[in-house]
């Protein structure tokens, strides 16, 4: 069973989505869904977003389900990896994945995130850090690294 419900954040309503055991989608969205229809694991999801927007939590703990190729998985994986308020290139990401010549194939998996927020693909940024390529809108990439870094004041600002 497919499971959804909306939560209302500063960046909008995200779409949360559920096989009913882990999370299978999360979407930037202008509008509620018409029909929330929630599970357990939704819920915590919830709650934990609302905790990163606070800043109390800097990082997730949630059974994560995302639908995507081999090489998708990877790359998403390797996101995991970005520590909280930090931030990549592309290029680097790419050299971690073992092809620097990779470096498309890496932005437009980055681009295909289901999981916004807690795959944190609002992490990787340009080379000079440009910050380009988000699904969800370069404003709220901004707006996710200005958070991470207001709740990290060991950070310097990026731009």
């Amino acid at each position: 069973m497919e499971y959804q419900s909306s939560l209302s954040s500063p960046l909008g309503f995200l779409i949360i989505r559920s096989d009913g055991r882990s999370i299978t989608g999360i979407a930037f969205s202008e509008n509620e869904v018409d029909v929330q229809n929630t599970c357990e694991v939704i819920e915590k999801c919830k709650k934990q977003l609302d905790h990163y927007f606070s800043g109390e939590t800097i990082a997730f703990d949630l059974p994560l389900h995302p639908k995507g190729t081999e090489f998708q998985q990877k790359v998403w994986a390797e996101l995991l990896k970005i520590p909280y308020g930090e931030t990549i290139t592309y290029m680097e990401l790419a050299v971690r994945l073992g092809d620097p010549k990779a470096v498309r194939a890496v932005g437009t998996a980055n681009g295909r995130n289901p999981l916004a927020i807690v795959i944190p693909c609002h992490r990787v940024i340009g080379a000079g850090n440009k910050l380009t390529g988000y699904a969800g809108g370069i404003w709220r990439k901004k707006i996710l690294l200005e958070l991470e870094m207001k709740h990290n004041p060991s950070l310097k600002t990026l731009f």
